[in-house]
């Protein structure tokens, strides 16, 4: 065995160090290179990031453009009047898809964001409106408004019936709370209502009557009383579409005319022969010579003069001295007598064709008809007459 030697050893230990130590320089340098390289493959081009950059500037410009002008109603070419009906079943999303079908909007959900922002729900009414497509945003929503109530408000469903007149429909209304009797019949009185079918000059409320088309409808509970009247009146407007003007025109006869033998007829039967007793006024006024004279002799007018009668008409009855005896005064009573519905209406338009002059109800609960007097005694004397 050898003898030791401190030198020995600690020339041999400090040489170890300094391997060990020149291994790790070497490792941590490549380790630092290594680095370098990755973070020089990560590196991202300047002009590619500015292009990037721009690209989406320009796409949120383009979008933000789009919706500013969708909000603020550019670009919608020349101005188009639209009319939009709000329901009190309608949402505001049913508003807005109701706005993009007519063309007055293009963003029905950025329309609902503002809306929701705008608090439009305490502001829009159900109701008929008269919009365009000048119209901005907010311009849509004021136009919406309805002075009655608005999308959060209490509603009542009402339906008038055919026939009803002006003086029934009011206190129909008035039963269900759509507002007082007394303002409803103010407004059928004063109020001016913008459709040329009513006489604002007269403050009578015959004015309005034939023209408060028999429908369901909702209002609010205390409703504007004008505004109320006015939805049966935008009804009527509509029901008289272009097929039913052009033959009110055809017929000879002016739209007052043709709705107020709509009433008697809507007075005088139950709808199953209507074209009938159309027939049976149009040959009585179409031939003043006959033996009828000119003479309508229709109950349901007299009984129009006459509001608070009871039981059968008499003689009595029939020498009343007013326009709306039509035993006493030939043709057409002053006004209609009545709100006929639609096939009323139809009836007058296209009646029958026949050569009858009278007729009667029969115990079967169905109208004879008559072509002479004579006839016509002898089924009032026969055991059929209902009366």
């Amino acid at each position: 065995m050898s003898d030791f030697n401190k030198g020995d050893t600690a020339s041999w230990d400090a040489s170890q160090v300094r391997r060990a130590r020149g291994e790790r320089s070497r490792e941590q340098g490549g380790r630092e290179e290594g680095s370098t390289r990755r973070r020089r493959r990560r590196h991202i081009n300047p002009l590619l990031y500015l292009l990037c950059v721009l690209l989406i500037s320009a796409l949120l410009a383009g979008i933000g453009w789009l919706l500013m002008s969708d909000f603020c109603a550019f670009n919608r070419g020349a101005i188009t009047k639209v009319t939009v009906e709000v329901s009190a079943e309608d949402s505001m999303g049913d508003i807005a898809e109701k706005l993009e079908d007519a063309g007055l909007i293009r963003y029905k959900w950025f329309f609902r964001l503002f809306a929701a922002l705008y608090n439009a729900d305490e502001q829009v009414g159900m109701g008929t409106y008269e919009l365009n497509t000048d119209m901005d945003y907010r311009a849509l929503i004021n136009g919406m408004r309805s002075s009655s109530g608005n999308m959060n408000a209490d509603t009542v469903r009402v339906t008038i019936p055919e026939g009803y007149t002006v003086s029934q429909t009011i206190a129909l209304l008035a039963k269900n709370g759509v507002n007082t009797e007394e303002a409803l019949l103010e407004a059928a009185k004063t109020a001016d209502f913008d459709y040329e079918f009513i006489d604002n000059s007269s403050e009578e409320i015959s004015r309005l009557e034939g023209y408060l088309f028999p429908d369901t409808y909702e209002f609010y509970v205390g409703h504007d009383p004008e505004g109320a009247l006015g939805k049966l009146l935008s009804n009527f407007e509509r029901k008289m579409n272009e097929d039913r003007l052009a033959q009110v025109e055809a017929s000879g006869y002016s739209l007052e005319e043709i709705i107020t033998i709509a009433s008697l007829i809507e007075k005088e039967t139950d709808g199953t022969d209507q074209s009938m007793i159309a027939s049976v006024i149009y040959n009585r006024m179409d031939n003043p010579s006959y033996e009828t004279a000119g003479l309508l002799q229709i109950d349901a007018s007299l009984l129009y003069a006459l509001p608070d009668h009871e039981g059968a008409i008499t003689n009595e009855d029939k020498a009343v001295d007013s326009p709306y005896n039509l035993y006493k005064y030939k043709g057409l009573p002053p006004t209609p007598i009545a709100n006929p519905g639609a096939a009323a209406i139809d009836a007058a338009l296209y009646p029958s064709s026949s050569d009858y002059y009278y007729y009667a109800l029969g115990k079967d609960g169905k109208h004879h008809f008559s072509k002479t007097l004579a006839e016509h005694n002898a089924f009032l004397n026969s055991d059929d007459y209902a009366g």
